[in-house]
């Protein structure tokens, strides 16, 4: 089975809420990770809030066209139950 991500909550600064296809939630920060051309315009706290998830991919992405697999946001995230 494919992960896919089911929705994406922006919480603050550059920390998102992810649920993802298996039914868990992630609390990611990716304020270390936006590195590169595509990533570091994400750094203006205007253009990060409006990440949103691609139906057709299952993935997070921005108008930029930067976007983030589930795979790598599961793996740099904590559980969403134990930081709550």
């Amino acid at each position: 089975m494919f992960l896919h991500v089911d929705s994406v909550k922006h919480l603050r600064d550059f920390v998102l809420r992810v649920e993802l296809s298996d039914g868990s939630a992630v609390i990611v920060d990716l304020a270390d990770d936006l590195d590169g051309e595509v990533f570091e315009p994400l750094r203006d706290p205007g253009l990060f809030q409006r990440v949103r998830v691609n139906p057709e991919t299952g993935t997070i992405e921005w108008p930029n066209g930067a976007d983030l697999a589930p795979e790598f946001l599961r793996t740099i995230g904590k559980d969403a139950e134990q930081v709550a």
